[in-house]
């Protein structure tokens, strides 16, 4: 007798609540076992165990699309998720911002000489050091400064103000006021020390003070310095140097303006932060040890091809594989018999953001004095000394700003997602500008930048130059010479220009000196892509003069309508809202004019205007003046009511807004 094939239960996948696993268990009961149960009433045992069963599947089925919505982190809602998942695409949650604020510092100073010739005497003057602490005591609040504040030097990116502090009987200065200005930052400072015996693969430790704002130093028992980074894979890190001729003898020239010189350094004492649910922040150290280099991990290329013997991988028994020269196993040192210091700050928030004139007591003061020795000859010289440093003080003339909380899972959120596709590297136009707006300021300062694609000239053989073309050529050729033949421009997808322009402490475009653009090339370096040649160039600064001219309304005053004229065209030529490349439209400026109270018309301001311009654009190029040099033709770049720039990237600016724009009213009506 032939056996009989059982036929194959059918079960649906499709359920996911109570309602439908109950409905399809029924269903399932009744189908395959139609002899075995038939009582579905909502009371009997067989429904009891059938919702039981519902039940459990319910929950399984909640959990399961609660875990994978947590996966996500567009759909996750716990807030241990969303920070894992934050600090697994290298993105740092905000615990809290600091509050920032712009002081400033006071001290006094003897003068030197007689009568006229009376002077501040600079020797007094001290420095004091970056970290240094100020305090809010009215609310509580200390925060320490930013950068170094040195009252022997002045410059124009760190103007030293001077006043007559004090005059003797003969009305003979006897004493001046120094004041500079600097941002301080908020945060109560502490350190702690972490005792380490045998080193541990990744190693970490958890800081007793929360929420903490910045790592401020990692130093260990022997002195050295551990650097923060984004990932332990990371082992190029940004250091800075002062900018004296120590360092570099040409560079050290342009001190004033640019203070430090950045350097690119490799080190194995690396860390990174990670953020707990409770937010408390925890340290985490390399793999490693202080004394095991990656040649000891993966094999050195200057062994590769020579004897095996003596190296230090000869018991390796994978394939020499040559991405092994691209990857390393260390992945930073872990600390091994020392001390580490942990020195950061942590508080911030709301709260931090004090008004004005409550920053006005002084914590701890990190001074520097050069050549102390010269006030230790007399008690005079050192009681005046003692004097100055007593002076030091401190007032914020402005409310603190910037400071809140710890940013919600929605802002963690849409922050990760905005790191994630920046991807920490400089590939469009735009990440490579917004790369160098956020040079810090002591490594220069670079205010305008426009990129373009390098070129070059074609330099084949036989190619003529356009300059030497003659009748006899042409005849050569037959009359007409092939566009091959002749030396062109040609891109170059090498390299890119980058033309930048900075500013001086009037605000006004100077060309940028060689100690910033080498840190510009320094900071660019880990982000470019590799095949990115970066060559920087000075842009062309235009100098110009507006003159404009109005009928005024009656009943108005003309000289107040024809200043606030002005106000309005300096608006418009505002530095900070200028580009390189940014052609002038006249009709622009026209109507700003015209939406002054007061204006009936705006009206050409000269006779000899050809184009009858309603303003009229002039090119101020003399040197001796104050202005850039370079000449431009504008009439001839004007069209159709639009000034263009040159060819060669350059920018317009009213360098002299109170003499180089001018307005008259010709009459009212």
């Amino acid at each position: 007798m032939a056996s009989v094939k059982p036929r194959p239960k059918q079960v649906n996948y499709l359920n996911k609540n109570f309602a439908s696993f109950k409905g399809d268990l029924v269903e399932f009961a009744k189908t395959y076992f139609p002899n075995a149960y038939a009582d579905f009433n909502e009371s009997s045992p067989g429904m009891m165990f059938i919702e039981m069963a519902s039940y459990i599947g319910d929950v399984l089925s909640f959990y399961i699309d609660e875990q994978f919505r947590e996966s996500l982190l567009v759909y996750a809602e716990e807030r241990k998720t969303v920070l894992d998942i934050a600090q697994s695409f290298g993105y740092k949650p905000l615990l809290s911002s600091p509050s920032i604020a712009s002081v400033d510092f006071f001290q006094t100073v003897p003068a030197k000489g007689s009568g006229d010739a009376a002077k501040p005497d600079y020797d007094y003057g001290y420095t004091i050091k970056e970290g240094s602490v100020v305090e809010s005591n009215e609310y509580g609040k200390s925060f320490r400064t930013l950068g170094n504040i040195d009252f022997q030097h002045s410059s124009s990116a760190d103007p030293t103000e001077v006043s007559i502090y004090e005059i003797d009987d003969d009305g003979v200065p006897s004493k001046y006021l120094l004041k500079k200005t600097t941002s301080v930052v908020s945060g109560t400072i502490t350190k702690e020390q972490f005792e380490f015996t045998d080193a541990k693969a990744y190693d970490s430790v958890r800081l007793g003070k929360f929420p903490v704002l910045e790592i401020i130093s990692v130093t260990d028992s022997d002195g050295n310095k551990w650097y923060e980074v984004d990932s332990l894979a990371q082992d190029i890190i940004f250091d800075d140097v002062p900018n004296t001729a120590e360092f570099d003898e040409n560079l050290a020239a342009y001190n004033d303006t640019t203070p430090y010189l950045l350097k690119v350094i490799r080190t194995q004492k690396r860390f990174k932060t990670k953020v707990g649910v409770d937010d408390r922040t925890t340290i985490q150290f390399g793999s490693g040890t202080a004394t095991s280099a990656d040649e000891e991990v993966i094999p050195n290329p200057s062994t590769v091809g020579n004897s095996f013997t003596n190296t230090n991988y000869l018991n390796n028994n994978s394939a020499l594989d040559p991405a092994n020269f691209l990857t390393t196993a260390v992945y930073g040192a872990a600390p091994s018999n020392t001390t580490l210091t942990v020195e950061y700050s942590y508080g911030g928030g709301v709260e931090a953001n004090v008004p004005s004139n409550t920053i006005n007591s002084i914590g701890e003061l990190k001074l520097l004095m050069e050549n102390p020795q010269n006030f230790a000859t007399t008690s005079t010289k050192r009681a005046a000394l003692r004097e100055s440093r007593n002076s030091i003080a401190v007032n914020n003339p402005v409310p603190a700003t910037g400071g809140r909380g710890k940013e919600s899972l929605k802002e963690m959120k849409e922050n990760t997602r905005q790191y994630f596709q920046a991807q920490n590297r400089a590939v469009s136009k735009e990440d490579y500008i917004n790369r160098i707006y956020n040079l810090p300021a002591k490594f220069g300062n670079v205010a305008k930048i426009y990129i373009t694609q390098d070129d070059q000239l074609n330099a084949g053989e036989g190619v003529i130059q356009e300059s030497t073309i003659t009748q006899q050529t042409l005849d050569d050729f037959g009359g007409e010479i092939p566009m091959s033949k002749v030396q062109q421009r040609i891109p170059n997808p090498m390299a890119l220009n980058f033309y930048i322009l900075g500013y001086n402490n009037n605000k006004q475009l100077v060309k940028v000196n060689q100690a910033t653009k080498r840190n510009v090339r320094q900071y660019l370096g880990p982000y470019r892509i590799l095949t990115d040649a970066i060559n920087l160039k000075d842009a062309y600064t235009i100098n110009i003069g507006v003159r404009f001219a109005i009928y005024c309304k009656k009943a108005f005053n003309k000289q107040e309508v024809i200043l606030q004229c002005i106000q309005k065209v300096k608006d418009y030529f505002d530095i900070d809202k200028w580009q390189i490349n940014q052609p002038i439209i006249l009709s622009d400026i026209a109507y700003e004019i015209s939406l002054v109270d007061g204006v009936n018309n705006v009206i050409p301001p000269i006779n000899n205007n050809p184009e009858k311009q309603l303003i009229v654009i002039t090119n101020k190029f003399k040197e001796n003046s104050g202005y850039s040099g370079n000449i431009y033709d504008i009439q001839a770049a004007t069209k159709n009511g639009i000034i263009y720039p040159s060819l060669d990237p350059a920018i317009f600016e009213v360098k002299f807004p109170n003499s180089d724009i001018v307005g008259k009213v010709l009459g009212d009506y």
